[in-house]
């Protein structure tokens, strides 16, 4: 079954995916993530489909692309809510077929891949906008799945921060650390915006 993912950044969706991945029937598989917001679309399309030779000018050899590098495993699609009308409509027709057609044949690839789709924001509010295909967002979510912000689990900052000095310690090879009571009470009172990934830069730095 495809999932979808939302939450805040910093709050480990990419972390949730590669456990779901690790968690099922699929662990043996690769584990291929795709980040729709670091590519423009022709290199998204040929990222995620593949091509083969002779397709444009630079295309060399064949290209399979991550939908069938991931075959037997799990696709993420990170930052969903930045890819292109053109790249949902393509994607769309690959999840309900379960086939690719990569650039410049017109022969359908079936492929087994899992489909993790993450995003920052309400895809919801996405389609509304017309940013986003109401029917691909259907698709996606059958099992949604939501990353809490920090600010929302503050019991959860001693054993967090415990984990992440105990990581920084052994990465600097420096002695076990833990935190004060004053100092966890100082976290506890702030909100976090950057969530994890923030608190953990901040621990990093002292």
């Amino acid at each position: 079954t495809d999932v979808l993912i939302f939450g805040e950044t910093g709050t480990g969706k990419e972390l949730v995916a590669e456990a779901i991945h690790n968690a099922g029937p699929r662990a043996g598989g690769p584990f291929v993530s795709i980040n729709c917001g670091a590519l423009d679309e022709n290199l998204l399309m040929d990222s995620l489909f593949g091509h083969v030779k002779g397709a444009f000018t630079e295309a060399k050899a064949d290209r399979k692309g991550a939908f069938l590098a991931a075959d037997r495993g799990t696709l993420l699609l990170d930052e969903i809510a930045n890819a292109s009308l053109k790249v949902q409509q393509t994607l769309l027709r690959a999840l309900a077929v379960r086939r690719i057609r990569p650039l410049g044949t017109d022969r359908e690839i079936p492929f087994s891949t899992r489909v993790v789709a993450a995003t920052n924001v309400d895809l919801r509010d996405c389609v509304k906008e017309g940013t986003f295909r109401e029917d691909l967002f259907y698709r996606l979510a059958i099992i949604t799945i939501e990353t809490p912000p920090l600010r929302d689990r503050r019991e959860d900052l001693p054993e967090l921060a415990a984990y992440c000095l105990h990581e920084a310690a052994q990465s600097m090879n420096r002695p076990e650390m833990r935190l004060s009571r004053g100092a966890l009470e100082l976290m506890a009172a702030h909100d976090w915006p950057g969530n994890v990934r923030e608190f953990k830069n901040c621990l990093t730095r002292a």
